[in-house]
């Protein structure tokens, strides 16, 4: 499994492990996790680069909570 570092924006590194990616109308998504552990914490990443940027951005999809 494939093994990413993120720059936070605090500037620290976060090392995840990408579990899955794929292409949603023309955006893509990661699916990542924190280890390879059996009880590891997903996420779903989705690209926000701008188009003319050489540096990728993701930013960390949250689900909605239910009241």
């Amino acid at each position: 499994m494939e093994k990413i570092k993120f720059q936070l924006e605090d500037g620290t590194e976060a090392e995840f492990y990408v579990e899955e990616q794929t292409r949603i109308g023309g955006v893509a998504y990661l699916l990542v996790s924190d280890s390879q552990d059996d009880e590891a914490t997903a996420y779903i990443f989705k690209d926000v680069s701008e188009d003319d940027s050489q540096a990728v951005s993701y930013t960390h999809l949250t689900l909605p909570t239910i009241a």
